[in-house]
């Protein structure tokens, strides 16, 4: 077998291909739809939960073939940030894959993504620089530029991302549309806990008080979506969800906002929303030193 493209089994059906380079990647897809197949492709930084899974699992409607990537990718960590301490867990996540029957892994070195001498990116302006992009201006940039190499390398059909990562979303959908990629993007709905919390990879950093607290953020904006969609001002619906998650032990709140969910610009907050309307309700606060970020959508 090619060096570089082995097997690991999950149970005896299962199993999902590994391929760490760019150029067997391509030989694989190119193979798959010489035979008249489809491939979805969902990109993550490992450290798999239920949520990822479920991307896998919507990729798999659209398609009969499909790729994840596991790529802590440094170009969207800002010094003193966590890239060194991000959760790497390969076996764990490999195995994870091999039980949704995923049909490939693809784990890239850095040099693969970003090889010697490498000095181009991409930007996705405005969208970029709004919410999440005011606290961490080089975040979506070192996104943009990963995922346009990722498609790139793996050439799917389906590129499935989770609306946890609403922002991110958008800004992924606004570069497809703007370079031309041939490649539909779905978003996947957010897998929550059953206190509400959104799955996410960081939340292995809350210590076990941390977490019994961490539900909170969703409980306020669902509070507060309720609220809006009964005609409340969203000045007043978001000024109690901030005072619902400060009590609730949050250090720090970065945002709890409204916004148009195409353009991410925030909405007046002193009228309420328009019959018909549906709007974003988005939030990033701190729990000691884990930042959350949740987002729902408000239909009035």
């Amino acid at each position: 077998m090619k060096q570089g493209i082995w097997k690991v089994n999950s149970t005896k059906e299962n199993s999902v291909e590994i391929i760490r380079t760019r150029s067997e990647l391509q030989a694989r897809v190119r193979a798959w739809k010489q035979a008249g197949e489809t491939v979805g492709f969902v990109p993550t930084m490992g450290a798999l939960h239920e949520g990822h899974l479920s991307l896998i699992e919507k990729a798999k409607e659209k398609v009969t073939r499909t790729v994840a990537s596991i790529f802590v990718n440094p170009a969207q960590f800002a010094p003193g940030e966590d890239f060194d301490t991000y959760p790497r867990r390969e076996a764990e996540d490999i195995a994870k894959l091999a039980s949704v029957n995923c049909t490939a892994v693809y784990l890239p070195s850095v040099a693969e993504m970003y090889p010697e001498g490498s000095v181009t990116n991409v930007r996705v302006e405005s969208l970029s620089d709004l919410l999440d992009g005011i606290y961490r201006p080089h975040f979506f940039y070192g996104v943009a530029t990963v995922v346009a190499r990722l498609f790139l390398h793996a050439q799917p059909d389906v590129a499935v991302f989770g609306e946890k990562d609403y922002q991110q979303l958008q800004v992924i959908r606004r570069m497809v549309r703007d370079l031309g990629f041939p490649i539909e993007i779905i978003g996947g709905e957010t897998k929550r806990d059953a206190d509400g919390l959104a799955q996410s990879s960081r939340n292995l950093y809350l210590s076990p008080e941390e977490r019994r607290a961490a539900g909170a953020i969703f409980a306020a904006m669902h509070r507060a979506s309720v609220r809006l969609a009964l005609g409340a001002l969203p000045s007043e619906a978001l000024k109690e969800a901030e005072g619902h998650i400060v009590t609730a032990g949050f250090r720090k709140i970065d945002y709890v906002t409204l916004v148009d969910p195409a353009t991410l610009q925030a909405l007046p907050a002193d009228e309420p929303m328009k019959e018909g309307a549906v709007v974003r309700l988005l939030a990033a606060a701190w729990l000691g030193k884990t930042r959350l970020i949740d987002n729902i959508s408000v239909t009035r």
